[in-house]
């Protein structure tokens, strides 16, 4: 079964969202669950998070960001073409509260995970502040999707190019200092950005849970790749998460992992995947 690309959008020079034909998934998918695709029968499979899905249309959406060869490879295909596979929905749905006050906080790419999360919250109830951070203008998405469902929206910029500068822990230090009392944060986005947010939290002692979707590879519990120690129990973020408690996670065992396979990405952009004993389509 192929899936079609439906829609394809740049949101950014190098972040893109597409959405593709899956109704079964859109049927079951929540925020904080992800898919897993190839692109044919030769890529690789790669994990990626929900951004949305239409139950209505049959169709899930997600926001990509090219760094390796297979996102790379998915950029040059268009809305009309297929997909080989896409599965899901994986891992465990976010539990959300429709009764707290929330602080969401998305990191650059990581604002894509956190708007449904955001969005569910808000049709659910939940009074929402929404945090996203950026290195510069030019790389700010969903803005406008954000302020449709956000009580308040911040949008900083580490060079202050749109008018706020500052990262997110500085915007969510300065919203508690101001009186906000959150109930619950909510971060995704690079790990060290989440690492730094639950010092903050912990400081102020708020209950803060993060999505640890960076350290996936297989997403289905078997690679053992995206191993975590959370509360002193080795935990797979595929399987058992992606949310964890970010008070308990070992940030720096965290942190090298996410680091070790940074080579092997560069060597694949230049060279292409490991096709077990094919070097390309036409062997």
């Amino acid at each position: 079964m192929a899936y079609k690309i439906v829609r394809k959008e740049m949101l950014n020079p190098t972040v893109f969202l597409m959405e593709v034909e899956a109704p079964l998934i859109a049927r079951k998918a929540e925020p904080g669950q992800f898919i897993i695709l190839r692109i044919d029968e030769f890529g690789e499979r790669v994990p990626f998070t929900i951004e949305g899905y239409d139950r209505e249309k049959g169709t899930i959406t997600i926001v990509v960001q090219i760094v390796g060869k297979t996102t790379q490879d998915l950029a040059k295909l268009e809305a009309g073409e297929y997909l080989s596979d896409f599965a899901g929905p994986l891992g465990q749905p976010t539990p959300l509260d429709g009764s707290k006050k929330y602080a969401v906080i998305g990191g650059g790419l990581g604002t894509a995970i956190a708007y449904p999360q955001a969005k569910k919250l808000h049709e659910i109830g939940a009074k929402v502040t929404v945090i996203t951070g950026f290195r510069n203008k030019d790389l700010v998405i969903l803005e406008d999707e954000l302020k449709e469902i956000a009580d308040k929206l911040i949008v900083a910029t580490d060079d202050g190019s749109n008018g706020t500068q500052g990262f997110v822990t500085d915007m969510l230090e300065k919203e508690i200092q101001a009186g906000e009392q959150f109930d619950e944060v909510i971060a995704i986005g690079p790990l060290v950005m989440m690492k730094f947010v639950c010092k903050l939290t912990e400081k102020y002692n708020i209950p803060t849970m993060v999505s640890m979707n960076p350290v996936m590879i297989d997403g289905t519990g078997m690679c053992g790749g995206c191993r975590i120690i959370v509360g002193g129990e080795t935990k797979f973020a595929c399987v058992d998460g992606p949310d964890f408690d970010g008070h308990k996670i070992d940030w720096d065992s965290a942190m090298k992992r996410g680091r070790m396979f940074k080579e092997y990405e560069t060597r694949s952009c230049a060279e292409g995947h490991c096709r077990i004993g094919r070097t390309n389509k036409a062997e």
